[in-house]
């Protein structure tokens, strides 16, 4: 049995949406996970274990995504922000530091801001929210008659975008296509993450006023980690961000892309671990 099997899919009704989520660790502070746009649980599997040792950890597939249910909805980060507050009012977490991942970290921002009593600490990974500038792929998703092609993903297909979003292709194993691709293919899941797509950005780039304008504010202790050679979101974005979030730190991973949490676990986890202890 692998390690990623010993943890159960355990289910809760999050307002009228099945919500597929982990559990791990009895002790310590809570910490939420939250995964980027077409993502699912199992890309915490390198993560999930070593935080789990010192804390409680929850890592949930979000509303859209992954197992959980698919419902008609624009997916902005208003959006997913109100369904995580009420996933952990469900499940009576009051408070947790939270860490996101991509349009997961978009979403933690916006929990910080709007929500900032129910936010311990916050990381943020290759982060949503923090500027205008996004990879063309991610861009060319929102046009009408494109978005189409996107829509029944192929095994080639998502090996290409998995490999787009790391700095070593060699990393995207057949293991790792294959449970992209059946994940992609989920009734329901490949609409549902052009439009978190379309809910967040356009042809133009990426909608960030409204968080960029109030980083000033968030209170909670913030890290940041971003990959220097991530393809998707730049890392000026990061180097941005640090300068205005009062309580922030920065920290570069060199020969990384988009997936820092994949592709460095190991000093992923490490920095991770010492910054909330």
């Amino acid at each position: 049995m692998s390690r990623t099997e010993q943890l159960q899919d355990q289910y809760v009704k999050v307002g009228s949406v099945n919500t597929r989520y982990w559990q791990a660790g009895d002790s310590g502070s809570t910490v939420i996970l939250l995964h980027g746009g077409g993502g699912y649980i199992e890309l915490w599997k390198h993560n999930i274990f070593e935080l789990a040792e010192h804390h409680r950890v929850y890592a949930f597939d979000m509303v859209g995504a992954g197992r959980s249910d698919k419902p008609d909805a624009d997916y902005t980060f208003d959006f997913m922000a109100q369904f995580t507050r009420d996933f952990m009012k469900v499940l009576d977490i009051p408070k947790a530091s939270l860490i996101g991942t991509s349009a997961g970290g978009g979403v933690a921002l916006t929990i910080a801001l709007n929500f900032p009593e129910l936010v311990d600490q916050l990381v943020l990974v290759g982060s949503g929210g923090l500027g205008k500038e996004i990879s063309f792929l991610l861009r060319i998703t929102t046009l009408p008659g494109l978005s189409r092609l996107f829509s029944s993903p192929s095994k080639s297909g998502v090996a290409m975008l998995c490999k787009q979003a790391v700095y070593d292709s060699k990393l995207i194993t057949d293991e790792i296509v294959e449970e992209f691709y059946q994940m992609a293919t989920l009734p329901g899941a490949a609409e549902a993450t052009l439009n978190v797509g379309r809910s967040n950005f356009s042809i133009w780039g990426q909608f960030y006023q409204s968080i960029i304008g109030r980083l000033q504010t968030i209170t909670a202790p913030t890290l940041i980690i971003w990959g220097r050679q991530d393809p998707m979101v730049p890392v000026s974005h990061a180097q941005n961000a640090v300068t205005i979030i009062p309580n922030a730190r920065l920290e570069i991973f060199e020969e990384c892309g988009h997936w820092s949490s994949i592709e460095h676990p190991q000093k992923f986890n490490q920095l991770v671990l010492e910054f909330l202890s």
